[in-house]
């Protein structure tokens, strides 16, 4: 998974790097499929933002984060990443297999 941080009216430190690599592996630990990250954190006045689109095979998976803390949105934005990725996961998931096996056993 390619990761590419960039800001918006603010400088991205090392330490702000690695936080959101920290907290974006987890989505490469559910779904592992994710082919690149691309990540902007913006600060607006008392705002900060977080938002981030991952491509995955097939489709575009958006989310973004406003909190006044710039880690508080990190947080906010991989926990909103990691409910789309698993709801993708399962929407993908062919569900009717199972049932079909099952009616063959009858």
């Amino acid at each position: 998974m390619q990761l590419s941080v960039t800001g918006h009216h603010v400088e991205v430190t090392p330490s702000l790097r690695g936080y959101v690599e920290k907290k974006l592996e987890r989505i490469g630990r559910h779904f592992d499929q994710v082919i690149d990250v691309h990540c902007v954190l913006t600060v607006e006045k008392l705002r900060q933002k977080a938002e981030a689109t991952l491509h995955v095979s097939g489709s575009a998976i958006y989310a973004d984060a406003t909190e006044e803390d710039m880690y508080a949105a990190i947080d906010l934005l991989a926990d909103k990443l990691d409910r789309c990725i698993k709801k993708h996961k399962e929407k993908r998931a062919d569900h009717h297999a199972a049932e079909g096996r099952r009616a063959l056993r009858v």
